[in-house]
């Protein structure tokens, strides 16, 4: 049979014995052998442990010994997140190699225990912002659907991987919307849980209190899947929070859900124009699930981005003061700036901004009062060219299209929100759909965008680089 391509289908294939573990495996390998040299998603990759795993993976569902939909399906890790297989880099010659060694983070280890079988660690920006850069020693990521355009950051590697059949779901980290972001570039799925919801021990800090560890697959029902395998706290990340997740309940209508629709600051007068056609109709489709639409505004939309980029700033200059005042040229050019950004913010404006945090959750609160979800675009643009974003020095900057992107503000309150395909451009490029929820409200944004994908296909369109010979999908 053809090779899988969600990690649903790839789960009831090994448990109907159309496929085995070894197999996906190796299909996977192949394909990044065949690709990835085009792409750069991959830092390090464990072709010998991966097979290791399939085999055991293809005992133990042999003997009965189900660990759940992960098990003996191929998985990618970003590489700010630690795992004893290899090394952590954050993309970066700046952090210590000991950094992580020889130990995972738990959301590795549970990962392993739920039977994925990781094949390796992806590409990223160094440490989680700074921009790609063509001098250093590491990849530049490419989108599968152009791959002279940015796949996004900061999961870059982990959203092309998937969208181009690397792997069937990758882990990704978000700030300040690196899931979201590359989900929405490279046409798939990507899930921010609500903060505290995924423990962030071992994983490299960009903002303390704003990082949230989440999946990236084809659908929601996948990022479903691997979310209960890693939610839950745990003693080594003070932030976790110790609130029972419960999964969703898939199938059925949208009957009764109330879905609040923001329009207001995402529709720019030079936003790409496929963007409102795109989300009127996907509006359209959670209507004719039986969604009842409200139009709403996200309150304190421009003061909570303001607070989610102060706070970023701050935080993560906290964390590399030392290392930018000793190795201040071994970081990319666009890593420093952006870090030595915090140093403008006083401990005023820090405060500041976690007040406005506050009000803010405060108020979405009460919005949440009345609707069940809100719906919204990822993004302004598809994903932009290299040239178009490259300086006359042959620096990266996204700067000038940074206000495209709608994605800081949940990073900011901390709710669970979900970007999924939702259209394409006149040229073919992805465009994305944000649904968000209240704060542990996971369920409820995921089985809404299962419902959206249960009658779209664009979750399930693969890239021409990709397709394999014969495949029209």
């Amino acid at each position: 049979m053809p090779t899988p391509l969600t990690l649903t289908e790839a789960a009831a294939a090994l448990r109907a014995g159309d496929v085995t573990s070894v197999r996906l495996t190796e299909d996977a390998l192949a394909a990044a052998d065949r690709l990835d040299g085009a792409l750069g998603a991959y830092l390090a990759r464990f072709d010998e442990y991966a097979l290791a795993r399939a085999e055991q993976a293809d005992r133990e569902l042999a003997a009965g010994a189900d660990r759940g939909p992960l098990h003996g399906v191929p998985f990618g890790v970003k590489d700010v997140i630690a795992m004893a297989e290899g090394p952590t880099t954050a993309q970066s010659t700046v952090l210590d190699p000991g950094w992580g060694a020889g130990r995972d983070a738990p959301v590795v280890a549970r990962l392993k225990a739920a039977g994925a079988v990781i094949t390796g660690k992806l590409s990223t920006m160094e440490f989680a912002c700074g921009m790609p850069d063509p001098s250093g020693p590491f990849p530049v990521p490419r989108n599968p659907w152009d791959t002279a355009a940015w796949p996004g950051g900061s999961s870059s590697g982990t959203a092309g991987g998937v969208a181009a059949g690397l792997f069937f779901a990758g882990l990704g980290t978000d700030t300040a919307g690196s899931i979201r972001i590359p989900a929405g570039f490279c046409g798939v799925t990507g899930l921010m849980p609500t903060f505290g919801r995924v423990p962030k021990s071992g994983v490299v800090p960009l903002g303390y209190s704003l990082d949230h560890v989440g999946p990236l697959a084809r659908s929601a029902r996948d990022c479903a899947a691997v979310l209960a395998a890693i939610a839950g706290p745990d003693p080594a990340d003070p932030d976790s929070a110790d609130v029972p997740y419960t999964a969703p309940q898939f199938g059925g209508t949208l009957d009764g859900v109330r879905v609040g629709v923001v329009r207001e600051n995402h529709f720019p007068d030079d936003a790409d124009p496929a963007l409102a056609p795109a989300f009127d109709e996907a509006l359209r489709v959670l209507a004719g699930l039986g969604a009842t639409l409200v139009e709403v505004a996200l309150p304190y939309w421009a003061e909570t981005i303001t607070a989610n980029y102060v706070t970023m700033g701050a935080e993560a200059l906290a964390y590399h003061r030392a290392d930018l005042a000793a190795r201040w040229d071994d970081y990319a050019p666009s890593t420093r700036l952006a870090l030595a950004r915090g140093a403008l913010a006083s401990g005023a404006d820090y405060v500041q901004a976690q007040r406005v945090r506050r009000v803010a959750q405060q108020a979405l609160a009460r919005l949440f009062e009345d609707v069940d979800l809100v719906a919204a675009p990822t993004l302004g643009i598809a994903a932009p060219r290299y040239d178009d974003i490259t300086d006359a020095a042959g620096t990266i900057n996204v700067d000038a299209t940074s206000r495209f992107f709608f994605t800081p503000y949940w990073d900011c309150v901390g709710n669970p929100v979900l970007a999924a395909p939702m259209g394409a451009t006149a040229a073919g490029m992805p465009l994305s759909l944000q649904l968000a929820g209240p704060a542990f409200g996971e369920a409820r944004v995921l089985r809404a965008a299962d419902a959206y994908q249960s009658v779209t296909d664009w979750h399930l369109r693969v890239p021409a680089l990709a397709a394999a010979p014969g495949d029209d999908r």
